[in-house]
């Protein structure tokens, strides 16, 4: 089928132009909440325009791992979200309908604001049994703070709170990419609790196997633990992904999120979101683009490890 056939076959605005969710095992879902930003508003609009983006990628067979997630996977459209709501009923909501979707699926979320996170976590640790799960965070900024400019909770606390709350271990926990200003307790404040950060400045200039001494270390500490991967688009460089709420220059470029999410597909993944893809500020849909790509190379890792296991069965 020709680029401008499927495009138009699929103009429901369905990640890839999938079917509605039903029993697949891999589900898209929406989470169109930007109400704690601390800069450019817009994130809401995120999701739309990521599915937009993914119908780019046609039939969706990777190059990598030479599988199309199309067949596994549904869209559950965007959360229904009380917007105007003060932030901890929002998170009722969105922990009430991913709780839901979790029961049944794989999930993958797309925010959002990064506040979003602390709710889907909420509910996986329930659905996982309690257990702390793994965590990797990419991210141009630690999210560690302990208050949102006065506020106590934002897209700046979530991952603060979710140590805090024993939702994540804190010594599976690795975030990659920060690089944002920010005082010393929260900045080192994952590394002081016994985890691990990588940033930015580290991975400066590393590409292909420069990044395998970052993959060894990262699947060394994670192992097999159940993991959730959450992915701020403004861990790359604004060059990159311009279209996001908060920009910091020095970032990481496309092919290396591409390579740590290819070679660490292995892990014993549980969940992802991708957050802060904000459509307002973007150009040439760099940023749409990119979010579509990583989703799309998470979920097409696991349609492939899936697969893999049905044979060995």
């Amino acid at each position: 089928m020709a680029l401008g056939q499927f495009a138009y076959a699929n103009h429901t605005n369905r990640f890839l132009g999938c079917e509605p969710l039903a029993d697949q095992p891999f589900a898209i879902a929406g989470v169109p909440f930007d109400g704690v930003v601390t800069n450019r508003p817009g994130a809401r609009f995120g999701p739309q325009a990521i599915r937009t983006a993914s119908l780019m990628l046609c039939d969706g067979t990777h190059p990598v791992f030479d599988v199309s997630p199309l067949a596994h996977l549904g869209d559950a459209l965007d959360m229904r979200l009380p917007n105007a709501s003060p932030l901890p009923e929002v998170r009722r909501h969105i922990e009430a309908q991913a709780a839901a979707l979790m029961a049944r699926h794989h999930c993958v979320f797309l925010g959002g604001d990064h506040s979003v996170t602390l709710s889907l976590l909420r509910a996986l640790k329930a659905q996982q049994g309690g257990e702390p799960l793994a965590l990797v965070h990419f991210d141009a900024h630690c999210d560690t703070w302990a208050d949102h400019f006065g506020e106590p909770s934002g897209h700046g606390t979530w991952t603060y709170e979710a140590l805090q709350e024993g939702l994540v271990s804190a010594a599976h926990t690795v975030q990659i990419g920060i690089r944002s200003s920010g005082e010393r307790a929260a900045r080192e404040y994952v590394a002081d609790q016994g985890g691990q950060i990588f940033t930015a400045r580290a991975l400066r200039g590393l590409d292909g196997a420069g990044l395998q001494p970052t993959i060894d270390a990262i699947r060394a500490r994670i192992g097999q633990r159940p993991c959730y991967l959450t992915l701020d688009i403004d861990c790359l460089d604004p060059a990159f992904a311009p279209g996001t709420g908060t920009p910091e220059p020095g970032g990481m470029t496309s092919s290396q999120v591409l390579t740590l999410l290819e070679e660490l597909a292995d892990l014993h993944w549980i969940g992802m979101d991708c957050v802060e893809v904000a459509p307002a500020y973007d150009h040439a849909e760099l940023t749409t683009n990119a979010a579509a790509t990583f989703v799309w190379t998470y979920l097409s890792g696991q349609v492939a490890k899936r697969l893999q296991a049905a044979k060995g069965a």
